[in-house]
């Protein structure tokens, strides 16, 4: 930045010759206010000529004296306040001079002239922000999570009545703030800066990103900070992604930081706790022989099997995917104890043997896409951050599409529709994270038994430490509807979960409605179909 100190100089100048010129001003104010006046005759009362005694004029010139020397103090205390001002004015700007600019923060509106106090807010309010460190939480409420979006979606937790899972930025402020943030980000990586780190000679780099090539970017904003962006970029058929980060800090957009993301290399351990529900397993299987054997490949799924009843079946599915496939990279492992999914995820993490690996947390009746993948590996880093997706929960089907014959096909249910389901803001159990930090922040806590509170207890544990927790919806991952069974076992917390998880399943506000109300719906339809037979009859 060899250009920043000519601006800031002549600011100094221009600073202390106003001050100058306001001493002076004030200096002959004094003058003006201190001089007697040369015709006593203007300044006293009654006629011209009149005469008075001596007291009067004395008493007139005490009062003359007491307002000069009132004034006098008046202004010798403000030029003091002038000269602190002043001092303390040249030693911030003295401060300023000698401050070396932060790295990695640039503004992106005026690079040759940035104001020394503004931009020193801007860079407050980046530090103040989880950009490059988490902030420590004091429980699951209190995180804000991100919205995520594409070119023309964008995927959202707040619904309420009116809106909807998943939307196009109808609003003209809300699509233009996007276009300018993907605008913003694609001049960065176009023209990058030294400090990004890119390489004249990687002919790849060298190459134009347009706005096809953004695959996927999260926001949030937090009301007494700004406004935070994720954005990730790639060429059509590779694995290296370009990831740029900006932050609005209620002003002009800055650059925090500009990287290349390889994903090529990026193993993820896939864990899945299982006991029983055979068939659903094998619709798993499905899906993973689609997604992660035919396109992607960099995976390693782990099963941990409960009990003895459905082994050899869970065996026998992954032995002939692992011939059709040509596909050995799998464990199975049986575990001849009660049921625990803390329990299973912590020995699938253990079990891995061949040092830090990327883990995704899984269940049985999960359905992901192929982009989930990377979604999963560009949202992670150890040491630094953990991916915790918002999944997309579908309704019962049988209510869904309650007048059709048959429901359709699991692939035409995957749809983000109010009525098709929900976004399942309140779960905590499929997340994406290292086994380094997995162990160092000490897993789950094994004493809890059944369904539901460990996965809280280990999310708590992420928010309270100095990790960055991403929280957001992802368009590539679908819980599927099944009956949902409450054992009698759990605990009071447990239990009103699992109830609250079971209800909110069924099916949305509006069809739950038309549920309650069927017997008055169909006495209405019953009068009506009366009233059109009476009058036919006629």
């Amino acid at each position: 930045m060899p250009r920043r100190g000519l601006p800031l100089q002549g600011r100094v100048r221009w600073l202390f010759l106003g001050l100058f010129l306001l001493l002076v001003l004030l200096l002959f104010a004094y003058l003006l206010e201190c001089t007697p006046p040369a015709d006593v005759s203007l300044i006293l009362p009654g006629p011209v000529g009149e005469t008075y005694g001596k007291e009067y004029y004395q008493a007139l010139l005490q009062e003359q004296e007491e307002r000069h020397s009132n004034r006098a103090t008046s202004l010798k205390r403000q030029i003091a306040q002038l000269k602190q001002e002043l001092q303390e004015m040249s030693e911030k700007l003295k401060l300023l001079q000698e401050k070396k600019e932060l790295p990695g923060v640039q503004g992106l509106a005026d690079k040759d002239q940035e104001p020394g106090d503004l931009l020193e807010y801007l860079h407050s309010q980046i530090d103040k922000a989880e950009v490059n460190t988490g902030a420590r939480l004091p429980s699951e409420y209190a995180l804000v999570p991100f919205e995520s979006f594409t070119s023309s979606k964008v995927y959202q937790l707040e619904m309420g009545l009116t809106r909807h899972p998943e939307e196009k930025p109808v609003r003209k402020d809300r699509r233009d703030e996007l276009v300018e943030v993907i605008e913003a980000a694609l001049d960065i990586i176009n023209n990058p800066d030294e400090e990004d780190g890119v390489e004249d000679d990687v002919p790849m780099q060298r190459q134009t990103y347009t706005d096809g090539h953004f695959t996927e970017g999260l926001y949030r904003t937090e009301r007494d900070k700004g406004t935070l962006y994720e954005l990730f970029f790639a060429k059509e058929d590779s694995s290296s992604f370009r990831h740029v980060t900006l932050f609005r800090p209620f002003g002009p957009l800055m650059k925090v930081r500009s990287t290349s993301v390889e994903t090529s290399g990026m193993i993820i351990n896939i864990i899945v706790p299982l006991a029983g529900r055979v068939e659903t397993f094998s619709q798993f299987l499905q899906n993973f022989r689609e997604v992660c054997i035919q396109h992607d490949r960099g995976v390693h799924l782990s099963v941990v099997y409960f009990g003895q009843e459905g082994l050899q079946e869970v065996k026998s599915s992954l032995e002939k995917m692992s011939r059709e496939e040509s596909f050995s990279n799998y464990t199975l492992i049986p575990v001849d104890e009660e049921f625990s999914r803390g329990r299973g995820l912590d020995i699938g993490a253990h079990a891995w043997k061949k040092g830090d690996v990327l883990m995704f947390f899984c269940d049985v009746d999960i359905h992901f896409t192929l982009e989930f993948l990377n979604t999963c590996r560009l949202h992670t880093a150890p040491n630094k951050k953990v991916f915790y997706p918002v999944v997309f929960s579908l309704y019962n089907p049988a209510i869904v599409y309650g007048n059709l014959e048959l429901a359709p096909p699991i692939e035409l249910q995957l749809i983000h529709k109010k009525d098709a389901g929900f976004w399942r803001d309140f779960g905590f159990g499929m997340t994406c994270q290292y086994r380094s930090d997995f162990l160092n922040i000490g897993g789950f806590d094994l004493e809890v038994k059944g369904w539901g509170v460990e996965d809280v207890h280990l999310y708590r544990k992420y928010l309270r430490s100095d990790i960055i927790v991403i929280r957001t919806p992802v368009s590539g991952l679908f819980h599927l509807w099944h009956e949902k069974q409450c054992a009698d076992e759990l605990t009071p917390e447990q239990y009103r979960m699992c109830i609250q998880s079971k209800a909110m399943n069924e099916a949305s506000h509006s069809h739950l409605g038309m549920l309650v109300f069927r017997e008055e719906i169909e006495a209405h339809l019953r009068k009506q179909a009366f009233k059109t037979q009476s009058k036919t009859e006629d």
